[in-house]
């Protein structure tokens, strides 16, 4: 493992219907994330039980950026 920071990234947006539905829930996920801070791979690892959901988070973590881990300086 690697030291990749977080920026002050934006939340994901909520669904309307699922506002609307009372759904909630907690996503987990994977990212790659690339050496220019970007994420490369967004993958849920534990849903929240709501595709939109899932899919409202991955598409918000895709947008944001990070720091890279760094090994001698370099970012990775």
């Amino acid at each position: 493992r690697f030291g990749v920071a977080y920026l002050n990234n934006p939340q994901p947006v909520y669904p309307s219907l699922s506002r609307r539905m009372g759904e909630e829930g907690r996503v987990l996920m994977k990212v790659l994330v690339g050496s220019h801070g970007s994420a490369k791979t967004v993958d849920v690892e534990d849903s929240s039980g709501s595709e939109r959901l899932d899919n409202a988070a991955v598409n918000a973590v895709k947008k944001w950026r990070f720091v890279p881990a760094r090994k001698n300086n370099q970012p990775l």
